[in-house]
């Protein structure tokens, strides 16, 4: 997914919560959080389904690498996104995987199968908005 800004600033943008639901469709806002962006930094995804996941930074390697990690329930989710520059910004790469557990095991392949496909809506709706705040 390309951004029309530099890896640093696409990095900072994304990987602070309290920008989420800015970008993010599925949040209603965030909760919880837990100081500033670094390893261990925790909070909760408000989303507009009802589901309220546990959220922590699990790495950071400003402005290379960030992953997630989500929990709710009985479904884990890690996201991670990768960053390189690129001629006119950076482009950020994305990785992906949930597992289920219990009753819902059998979903986990499907859902880490369909689940980039709205990350990256989220990424373009991203790149938007930093390429209006940061106009070439």
């Amino acid at each position: 997914m390309h951004f029309p800004v530099s890896p640093e600033v696409a990095f900072d943008y994304l990987a602070d919560p309290v920008n989420r639901p800015e970008w993010q469709s599925s949040l209603k806002g965030v909760e919880d959080i837990d100081g500033l962006v670094r390893v261990g930094q925790s909070w909760i995804d408000v989303t507009t389904p009802g589901l309220r996941p546990r959220m922590e930074t699990t790495e950071l390697d400003r402005p290379r690498r960030w992953t997630e990690r989500g929990t709710w329930r009985m479904v884990t989710a890690e996201l991670t996104l990768e960053f390189a520059p690129a001629p006119g910004g950076c482009e950020v790469g994305v990785q992906m995987h949930l597992e289920a557990s219990g009753l819902l095991r059998p979903v986990g392949p499907l859902l880490t199968r369909l689940s980039p496909l709205a990350v990256r809506s989220d990424l373009k709706r991203a790149a938007a908005i930093l390429a209006k705040r940061y106009p070439a």
